[in-house]
């Protein structure tokens, strides 16, 4: 039975470990922290409970998907309920717009803001769902081997959308800002700016509307868990505190050992979730495929300052996910992927998962994370912390109508020095790389190496792309991708 080691436990490396251990591999994932998931770990502080990293569930049917390739179901594991309303977006001082949990009354809300508006987004969501049931039901389970694979007599119908942008598509018919900020955000989801996103990816758009915004019980961490509990019904061993010092290769190029905490253990194949930069960073300089300089010039998606906060009252005036668009989007855009740099007035995100969950904060209190996207790679200090948390929670205090600060009972930051040190991150970036047409598919940074024989690659920096449904797709892509060239 051929050993197969796994770098990682974020998504992509249990997605894949979970198909690997089904074929009769002997797998074992090796994680550097004490506890499973990747970014997507838990924080518990003071009696609060929170998502270290991805807090939105949406596209439920790749969740579906996957379990029902090992015959099991989410609600086997989890259970999950429709947010109603989705969430809501804040434009300015009692100035908010809420975004229900159907279309039909997502496009009254359109309506009542911008006349006509609602026969557009008809046609729009239309289009967002074609592009959906091509992309996510064929094209992102593609391993990126070569260009043909995004040549389809479906995509050669829409091949004026890869040239166009989601920004030039939204605002031909809709006029009011507000609903152009709002039809331009889950593009955020992959890492990239509406100017530069294709058109074709509307089907986030889709997702958003159509399918909707669900939350598992418990956080997100559940499905970690889910999965965790899956690989191991499958044979999967799983070792935390385990950091990978080297990859060691033979005189023919092939892995013949890991070294994990300094101990070589022998293995038959190499599978890396974690950085791709980092991973070959372990070889020797030879037989890494990409320079540093091919790394430098690569777009990123952003880092994060995130803050967890536990506040001693209960919250008005937001929502489970609540959006501030209250400044300048193209400002703060810019200071991520033109000049990298912190923002004067950031756009930020907060989570308040205990205003539908209760696990999540001591009965009375609410838990609270905030996320203002970032610029990878920028100057990350305690002071500059401290002062953006202050700018945010002086916004949400005037924004909401109430006074929070004093409030506050415990706080904890993750930031670009965080994800370095914890995830061995490029640059501290939390997403990956950008959906940008040019790093799209087989434009992306390979699954299999064309330098050593038997390692592979999976996960946010290789195809398909950032968020967690591409991960725990990119995870069978890989599998299969190594199924098909061992056999």
């Amino acid at each position: 039975m051929d050993k197969i080691s796994i770098i990682g436990s974020g998504f992509s490396s249990l997605s894949a470990a979970c198909y690997m251990a089904k074929e009769g591999y002997e797998v074992t994932v090796y994680e550097k922290n004490n506890t499973l998931g990747g970014r997507a770990r838990q924080l518990l502080l003071n009696n609060f409970m929170f998502d270290m990293g991805p807090t939105w569930y949406w596209m439920p049917d790749v969740f579906e998907s996957f379990f029902a390739d090992f015959g099991k179901k989410p609600s086997d594991y989890y259970r999950l309920e429709k947010l109603s309303p989705a969430y809501q977006v804040y434009f300015g001082k009692e100035d908010a717009i809420t975004i229900p949990d159907n279309f039909n009354e997502i496009c009254e809300v359109f309506e009542s803001i911008e006349k006509g508006s609602s026969k557009y987004l008809i046609k729009f969501i239309k289009s967002a769902e074609g592009n959906y049931d091509i992309a996510v039901k064929n094209m992102v389970y593609k391993p990126g081997v070569s260009p043909l694979e995004l040549v389809t007599p479906e995509t050669a119908v829409r091949v004026n959308q890869f040239f166009s942008t989601i920004r030039k598509e939204v605002r031909k018919k809709i006029k009011n800002t507000k609903l152009i900020q709002i039809l331009e955000f889950p593009v955020l989801f992959l890492g990239a700016k509406p100017s530069n996103t294709p058109a074709f990816y509307n089907f986030m758009n889709y997702a958003d509307f159509s399918l909707g915004t669900w939350h598992p019980v418990g956080g997100m961490y559940k499905v970690v868990e889910a999965m965790v509990s899956l690989a191991r019904e499958l044979g999967v061993n799983f070792i935390t505190n385990a950091n990978v010092n080297k990859i060691n290769v033979d005189a023919n190029n092939y892995v013949n050992t890991i070294q994990v905490n300094g101990n070589e253990i022998a293995t038959d194949l190499i599978l890396s979730g974690a950085d791709y930069h980092h991973t070959e960073s372990l070889l020797p300089e030879k037989l890494r495929q990409y320079s540093q300089k091919y790394w430098s010039k690569k777009i990123f998606a952003p880092s994060s300052l995130l803050f967890y906060v536990g506040f001693n009252k209960k919250l008005i005036n937001v929502h489970h996910h609540t959006l501030f668009f209250d400044a300048d989007f193209d400002q703060h855009a810019k200071t991520i992927y033109d000049t990298p740099s912190w923002p004067d007035n950031p756009l930020f995100y907060a989570s308040f998962p205990s205003i539908t969950d209760s696990s999540f904060a001591p009965e009375g209190k609410e838990a609270g994370t905030f996320l203002i996207p970032l610029a990878p790679g920028i100057e990350d200090t305690e002071e500059l912390r401290n002062k953006y948390f202050d700018i945010i929670i002086e916004r949400l205090e005037r924004l909401t109508n109430q006074t929070l600060k004093d409030s506050i009972i415990c706080k904890e930051s993750y930031c670009v020095n965080n994800f370095i040190k914890d995830y061995n991150s490029y640059k501290g970036n939390a997403y990956g790389l950008a959906n940008i047409l040019t790093q799209t598919a087989f434009l992306r940074p390979k699954i299999k190496s064309s330098k050593v024989k038997n390692l592979y690659f999976t996960g946010q920096l290789t195809v398909p792309g950032p968020g967690v449904p591409p991960s725990l797709i990119s995870g069978k892509v890989a599998s299969e991708l190594i199924l098909k060239t061992r056999k």
